[in-house]
């Protein structure tokens, strides 16, 4: 086995695809060395494939940028012996020779096959073949030379070897599906059947929502026991690296993740499935429904299928950390089924799952869950602009369109729901995304909230009738009327099935008093809300409920909860109907709704089957249940088909309703209660029953009061709602049965006393039982322990008297009395003293509580024989002391101390040190058992305790790898401290911890003082908010036991202007920009100054001295801060100016400014002169002076400022010569901006001139061209000499012979109403050159003249078989000129206005009804061999028919197909891109017809036709048994061209065309660099404008400064800024 070598480096320097291809014999090691020997002295540079994992770049690793320049052109080479390899080739020439190619395939191949390591056995390839070729994707072969330019540099392009051998089926480990490491820490938790089947429908929903409107939208499902398919007819996929197969197996790579941005906003529902987040879906899903995967896939473009083959354990044996993830694929034709699937389109992907994982699934109840998922999809209402049904995706599973399935429980629940108005409201979510909170969070997310009212109807509520027939559909739920999920969610259209949320805080009733209240609480309980979320919403890995812990889930769980803000980085906006509304506005507008539903719609029962007694403002209406001032109180009711009658024996089910939640409840039913008077909707009904055991005179009571109103008392009975009776979890009883409960009921009552033994007192750690007989002196027991027994007891029979079950615990006021008498010992003296008597209540004994780390209390243990007998211990024994639990020892005691009593019976045991490391497993109530046996373990006594955890000792925070780097005013959003003893056992539950904090604050009202929970842990998750500032250390500790320290992110105040170094005095600094940067170097723009998010961002300006106003604040936006305007002071000297964030001053700056005084003097000009003899005069004149970058410098008004040289200071001069600096940078500037300006100019002349000549050189080419149609030609006379002279051209004759296909245009232009003549008069009239829109651009033109034929015999019976429609129909090369034919309107009729209605206008012509275009893209092509003579007319090499002497029949002439001659245009055309119009239109059009001289041949030949012929003499056969007869004289047929006229497709005319081409090709270039030149010349311009206005603001400013300096330069800018 070859193992990769130390130090990091990878010893394969290939993709090398045959993994575990065994020994080689050492004939082919050898021919492999001497391939390689011959690949040494090739000159070309070659690098082959090393392996490669893509793994991350881990941050700050510094990566090296190679030159652009260089071209690497990557293949991946398929053998038919199912071999593949990569390859690699630098900077190779424009062509090779094949052969050349192939030594270099060869010797990379024999190099793999000697590194491989299996055994499999292989065929040779044929390296001798004399056709040895390479096949692209698209079918072109490459059998002399291999054109680089043809492939894309750094892409990655499939070429098959064909030896003349078949190809193979599948190539070993063609595509690499190796992972992102990261992402395999990602994958789903739980998966199950289901998940994993929605995670690949996902992916072809996904795919065929991106059709066009007149593609089919198909998604098909079968499952059967052997394979599971998936089938869309989606774009599909295939080799290239934009749209490769490897991304649906790659895991990260998914084609569809980059476009979850289009799913965010939009309209309800959200129909955009851009599911794809993950990129795992396809391979996990696939893998986890079975053990192989097959993925076939094809698109438009592409004529092959190709396949991707997954296994479950060839993966993993390939998932080590040295190998890569490569797995076998290959490339096939479509099969018919798969065609006529797909069609009209063509694409399609399949996903097939070999041996799947499944158990007796139920296909109606997938149907149903699939159904229920993709509901939307199926059928939407909320799409068409009709609000009418419609099925925007066909989805099928096992052959049923999931759109005629009646079962699902959303569909079930639409039904049921009521006619009324629904609640509409929408929430938008938004928040900053570089916000702290370690969530990945999009910016923004919207759900629309739809609350529908399910009423009561006939007495029974419809949520009830929701689950009753979801359950007869076969769908599993355990819900109830009470549990039932009152909160769907859907995502971008996706049902997220275990997003089953009971209720949103917003649906809870608000607590309102009175009668409306109760109905309000009733009534909250039959809404549902419909939630639709776009792609904002973050899904779990599973994609069945939103992420848990992201913010926007936290929000809308939370929504309406009034309590502390759950994450206030998140702002939620609300509005209806459009408008926003507040929280509390949509509560009351909520709840008005409620009522308006109840009102119209709640149907209750109405009356019983007695007269009801009424009863008016009864005084217990919560109890009862009830909110109305009148009730109707029955004692019979019909309900469910059943009579309820008062006195009846029921049994209502645990889990029933509100009451019934542990056990199953017995009770007597006394009265049913009806609101309302019989008539009245809204009303509630409800059942009083007495429970079993309960006194009637506790029971409910109907009296009469003296006023002749009826009262009703319920007492100790309950009121359960009549909804339990139709849910079925109220029943009656038979006598039996309820005579069996309360013989049940009286053996738990209580029945007797008993004493404790005193075995039991030593359990219960009290001093000893009552005994016996008394001795004088004898000291009575401190306590008496006495136990209350039930009927049921047994002492014989019972083994563990002190168990619970065994005791009774009454909740009633019960007590225990006893009393102490003497008497004497002769029972004949009657005297009877009495001593004592007294009366207790029961209380609870506890058994022992031993703590870790802690001694345990004193044990007492006695001996005994096997009678019971207790006996004295003959020494101190050995004893052994285990703490047990569950069948495994938590810990031994080692340490203890062991006594004896005086009388040797009691031995006690002190000071037991218990010490055990897993208490965590005991966890919460820590019940363990204390095992004391001897030495030998033959005898041992149990005594049940309670071992809890040691005192607090040490402290770990979770998560470990938390991040330390914090922002200011961010809080923690996930921080755990676990509490741990000396032992590692997590601390008992409710241990208050008093926690220090310095740097942070508490957001809740608790405090520092925290309370540990039942894990043993203080979670502090987004409790603990930063207080300090940046790049400071903060603390959480408590005071003995442990820190903690965080460190906030460090940032930096920075100027981005430039500070002058000197300035007047009482000048001001303008528009100073301020920023903060992180460690990085970039702005953060998170600093943004905002109260209302509690994050408040301001500059303060200060100087010292201090003489500016600090209370000024500049607020920081996006990480920047402007200043408009800082005013320096009056007086000369240092000023050093301090910025400082207002809340963190550790961010802060500090700038220096030299102030300069300008002396005052008169206001006559005085002179002062220098050393040099020159005089500086500076005059005022309202001028601004300002320093380096343009800050305004006031002078003293009215007076001039005088520098004189011998008096002035130093600083004066550094301050001129700066500012003249400053004047040659922005000379500089404009300068060179205007040079950049004038390139572009040069440039662009000589672009426009090459334009002009190539156009003229473009037009001389095609007046001679034959396909052409004659032109006035205005070119230079030298010009079209030139060009004439090298093509060896005749100009005075250039036409051809083009009389026959110049007569069937006339003809074809005559039909004035018709498509085809206008596409007749575009072609001609229209210059090639300024063919630009798609009407003409992509139209090759017209059936008729795409073709000549050498007789008119000929001419016209073809024309005849094809018809006149067809022989006008219109020839477009793909679907988007097909499309951009014809437009309509919204009601369907023809837009006139548009492509070519518009353009036959043009010409007075219009275009009447219908007409025939043919889309050469979606045409199935001829892919046989060719004549030997392909290179010239590629005439198809189809079988001619033979009779059985081997010769041809009498008069045939040939194949229809390869008698028309093909101009050299379409030759030079089509053959790039593999196909001729031969191999396309014709032969689509005329197929395998074979043409014949006469009918009477035709006849004879009868036998051999299989698809049909025709004869030169109008007969027409055209198979399948259809024949044409008569005699019709077609108007438009092919142009003739006679034998010995010229040809189209001599070597002259096909240089002409080649030529062509070329120019048309260069004349795009030129334009493309035309458009590139213009706009640097715009943005040079725009900087040209800029420069020149700065300069002239610097001139304005200081110019009369620098003039009164003698600047030569000043007086000279007279329009310099102009350009």
């Amino acid at each position: 086995m070859i193992r990769a070598c130390t130090h990091g480096i990878n010893v394969f320097s290939l993709k090398v695809s045959v993994l575990n291809s065994g020994f080689l014999s050492s004939c082919r090691v050898m021919e492999a060395k001497k391939q390689e020997q011959r690949l040494a002295k090739r000159p070309y540079s070659i690098a082959f494939e090393s392996k490669e994992r893509p793994n991350k770049r881990p941050l700050g690793q510094c990566v090296k940028i190679e030159d652009s320049t260089e071209k690497i052109f990557k293949f991946r080479v398929l053998f038919p012996n199912g071999m593949s390899l990569g390859l690699k080739i630098r900077d190779p020439e424009a062509e090779w020779p094949v052969e050349e190619f192939v030594e270099v395939v060869k010797g990379e191949y024999f190099r793999a096959l000697r590194q491989a390591e299996s055994e499999k056995p292989r065929r040779r390839i044929d390296w001798k073949y004399e056709d040895l070729h390479f096949v692209d994707a698209f079918d072109n072969e490459m059998r002399r030379r291999i054109t680089f330019k043809n492939f894309k540099p750094n892409k990655i392009h499939i070429l098959r070897l064909n030896d003349g051998s078949k190809e193979a089926e599948t190539y070993e480990n063609m595509w690499d599906l190796t992972p992102d490491t990261d992402l395999l820490m990602e994958l789903p938790e739980e998966y199950n059947f289901e998940t994993a089947l929605a995670d690949l429908i996902d992916n072809s929903l996904q795919a065929v929502w991106s059709n066009g409107v007149n593609d089919r939208r198909l998604v098909s499902v079968e499952v059967n026991k052997d394979r599971i398919t998936i089938f869309d007819t989606g774009p599909g996929m295939d080799g290239s690296d934009e749209n490769s197969i490897v991304k649906w197996g790659k895991m990260g790579a998914s084609l569809h993740r980059s476009s979850r941005g289009r799913g965010i906003g939009g309209k309800p529902p959200y129909l955009m499935p851009v599911f794809g987040m993950f990129g795992y879906g396809g391979p996990i899903a696939s893998m986890h429904l079975g053990r192989r995967a097959l993925v076939s896939s094809k698109t438009k473009e592409s004529k092959m299928v190709y396949t991707l083959h997954l296994e479950r354990e060839a993966l993993l044996r390939r998932s080590g950390s040295e190998k890569t993830w490569r797995t076998d694929g290959g490339i096939r034709h479509p099969t018919k089924d798969e065609i006529c699937w797909s069609s009209p389109q063509g694409s399609f992907t399949k996903v097939e799952i070999f041996k799947p994982k499944m158990k007796d699934l139920d296909i109606l109840q997938l149907q149903c869950k699939l159904k229920d998922i993709y509901f939307p999809y199926i059928q939407c209402d909320e799409v068409s602009k009709t609000r009418r049904t419609i099925m925007p995706v066909e989805f099928q599973v096992n052959g049923t369109d999931l759109a005629e399935i009646q079962g699902g429980e959303v569909a079930i629940t639409n039904l049921h729901s009521c006619n009324g108005p629904e609640f509409v409201l929408q929430l938008r979510f938004s928040q900053d995304a570089t916000s702290g909170s370690g969530v990945r969070v999009s910016q923004e997310a919207n759900a629309r909230l739809r609350f529908v009212y399910f009423p009561v109807v006939e007495g029974k509520e419809n949520i009830e009738r929701i689950l009753e027939n979801v359950k007869a559909g076969g769908c599993e739920i355990r819900e109830n009327f009470e549990s039932f999920s009152r909160v769907a969610i859907w995502r971008l259209g996706r049902l997220l099935p275990e997003a089953r949320w009971k209720r949103l805080p917003f649906m809870e009733p608000r607590k309102k008093i009175g009668d409306k209240g109760q109905t309000l609480k009733i009534c909250c309980s039959r809404v549902k809300c419909f939630i639709d979320t776009d792609a904002g919403f973050n899904p779990t890995p599973s994609k069945t409920d939103l992420a848990h812990h992201h913010p926007y889930t936290t929000v809308l769980r939370n929504f309406g909860d009034k309590g502390p803000e759950t994450d206030k980085e998140v702002i939620l906006e609300i509005s209806r109907y459009g408008k926003q509304v507040t929280l509390l506005q949509l509560e009351k507008q909520y709840d008005e709704w409620i009522f308006q539903m109840h009102d119209h719609y709640d149907e209750v029962i109405e009356r019983g089957e007695d007269q009801p007694l009424l009863v008016v403002s009864p005084s217990n209406k919560k109890k009862l249940g009830i909110s109305s001032d009148v009730l109707r109180v029955h004692k019979e009711i019909q309900r469910k088909g059943a009579s309820w009658k008062s006195g009846q024996k029921i049994k209502v089910l645990k889990g029933a309703c509100a009451g019934c939640h542990k056990n199953n409840m017995y009770a007597t039913l006394e009265c049913i209660v009806l609101e309302g008077f019989q008539g009245d909707s809204g009303g509630e009904a409800r059942l009083i029953c007495s429970p079993l055991g309960l006194p009637r005179e506790n029971g409910c009571v109907l009296s009469v009061h003296d006023d002749g109103n009826t009262g009703i008392d319920i007492g100790s009975s309950i009121s359960i709602p009549i909804s339990v009776i139709d849910s079925g979890k109220c029943m009656a009883i038979e006598a039996a049965e309820w005579e069996y409960q309360v013989q049940k009921q009286r053996q738990k009552m209580p029945s007797t006393i008993e004493l404790l033994s005193e075995r039991h007192c030593q359990e219960l750690e009290v001093d000893g039982p009552l005994p016996t007989t008394v001795y004088a002196g004898y000291v009575p027991p401190s306590e008496i322990v006495a136990v209350v027994r039930p009927a049921s007891f047994n002492s014989a029979s019972a083994s563990k008297n002190l168990d619970q079950k065994h005791i009774v615990i009454s909740k009633e006021d019960l007590e225990m009395c006893m009393q102490i008498k003497l008497r004497a010992a002769d029972k004949s003296i009657k005297d009877i003293r009495h001593i004592y008597s007294g009366c207790i209540k029961p209380s609870l004994r506890k058994v022992s509580v031993d703590r870790v780390g802690l001694c345990s209390p004193p044990i007492s243990i006695g001996c005994y024989d096997i009678h019971g007998n207790r006996m004295p211990f003959a020494s101190v024994p050995e004893v052994s002391i285990r703490i047990v639990s569950g069948g495994g020892v938590l810990a031994s005691v080692n340490t203890m101390k062991l006594d004896l009593s005086l009388d040797q019976l009691t031995l006690k045991i002190k000071d037991a040190l218990i010490e055990c490391y897993e208490l965590d497993k005991i966890k919460p109530n820590y019940k363990a058992t204390l095992v004391v046996s001897g030495r030998d373990e033959l005898s041992s006594v149990s005594i049940p305790c309670q071992v809890l955890p040691g005192t607090f000792h040490a402290v770990r925070t979770l998560p470990r790898n938390l991040d330390q780097q914090l922002l200011p005013g961010h809080a923690i959003k996930e921080l755990i401290l676990e509490m741990f003893d000396a032992y590692g056992n997590h601390v008992n539950g409710g241990l208050e911890v008093q926690l220090n904090v310095d740097g942070f604050s508490f957001q809740d009202h608790i405090g520092s003082t925290r309370k540990v929970d039942q894990r043993g842990c203080v979670d502090l998750s987004s409790v603990l908010k930063v207080t300090g500032g940046y790049g400071r250390r903060f603390l959480i500790g408590e005071k003995t036991i442990f820190k903690k320290e965080f460190e906030t992110e460090k940032r930096e105040l920075r100027i981005l202007s430039e500070v002058p170094k000197f300035c007047m005095a009482g000048s001001v600094l303008e528009d100073m920009v301020f920023e903060v940067i992180n460690t990085e170097g970039d702005v953060d723009e998170t600093i943004n100054d905002d109260e209302s998010c509690g994050q408040s961002h301001m500059l303060m300006i200060k100087s010292e001295p201090l003489d500016t106003d600090d209370s000024v604040k500049y607020s920081f936006h996006r990480g920047r801060c402007i200043v408009r305007a800082i005013s320096l002071r009056q007086k000369e000297g240092i000023v050093r100016l301090v910025a400082a964030h207002s809340r963190y001053p550790e961010l802060h700056l500090t700038m220096e400014v030299h102030i300069m005084q300008a002396p005052k003097v008169e206001a006559e000009p005085i002179q002062t002169q220098y050393t040099d003899g020159k005089v500086f005069l500076l005059q005022d004149s309202s001028a601004h002076v300002s320093s380096k970058v343009g800050h305004d410098c006031h002078f003293s008004d009215g007076k001039l400022l005088l520098l004189q040289d011998s008096s002035a200071p130093k600083d004066v001069k550094g301050f001129v010569v700066a500012i003249m600096d400053d004047q040659k940078e922005l000379e500089k500037a404009v300068f060179d901006h205007g040079l950049r300006v004038g390139d572009c100019e040069t440039v662009l002349k000589e672009l426009n001139a090459d334009q002009v000549e190539l156009k003229e050189e473009l037009s001389i080419l095609q007046a001679y061209s034959p396909h052409e149609t004659s032109k006035q030609l205005v070119v230079s006379p030298s010009l079209a000499s030139a060009m004439t002279a090298s093509l060896g051209l005749d100009s005075s004759n250039h036409s051809g012979n083009a009389t026959g296909k110049e007569a069937v245009m006339k003809q074809i232009e005559s039909k004035g109403d018709s498509a085809a003549a206008v596409v007749c008069r575009l072609l001609r009239e229209v210059p090639s050159s300024e063919q630009h829109n798609n009407v003409i651009e992509n139209t090759l033109g017209v059936v008729a003249l795409l073709g000549t034929v050498q007789t008119v015999e000929l001419s016209r019976v073809l024309a005849e078989y094809l018809g006149e429609d067809q022989m006008l129909a219109i020839v477009c090369k793909s679907y988007a000129a097909v499309d951009a034919l014809e437009n309509y309107e919204q009601n369907g009729n023809v837009d006139r206005a548009h492509d070519p209605h518009r353009e036959a206008m043009k010409f007075a012509q219009s275009i009447n009804g219908r007409y025939v275009v043919i889309c050469l893209e979606d045409t199935r092509p001829y892919t046989g061999k060719l004549g030997s003579d392909r290179e010239r007319n590629r005439k198809l090499a189809l079988p001619d028919p033979t009779l059985p002497d081997g010769n041809l029949p009498s008069g045939y002439l040939g194949y229809a197909v390869n008698l028309i001659n093909l101009e050299s245009h379409h030759l030079q055309a089509w053959m790039n891109a593999g196909h001729s119009l031969r191999e396309t239109l014709f032969y689509g059009l005329f197929g395998e017809i074979q043409v014949y001289e006469t009918r009477e041949h035709m006849k004879r030949a009868k036998p051999f036709i299989k698809h049909g012929a025709v004869s030169l003499d109008g007969g027409i056969m055209r198979g399948n048994g259809v024949l044409s007869f008569g005699h019709r004289e077609p108007k438009i047929c092919f142009a003739v061209i006679a034998q010995g006229s010229q040809s189209y497709s001599s070597p002259r005319n096909i240089e002409i065309l080649r030529q062509i081409e070329e120019k048309k090709l260069k004349i795009k270039e030129t334009l493309g660099q035309i458009e590139k030149v213009t706009k640097g010349r715009k943005k040079a311009l725009r900087r040209f404008k800029k420069a020149s206005d700065r300069y002239k603001l610097f001139l304005d400013r200081k110019g009369p400064l620098l003039a009164g300096f003698g600047d030569p330069d000043v007086n000279n800018y007279g329009g310099a800024s102009s350009g």
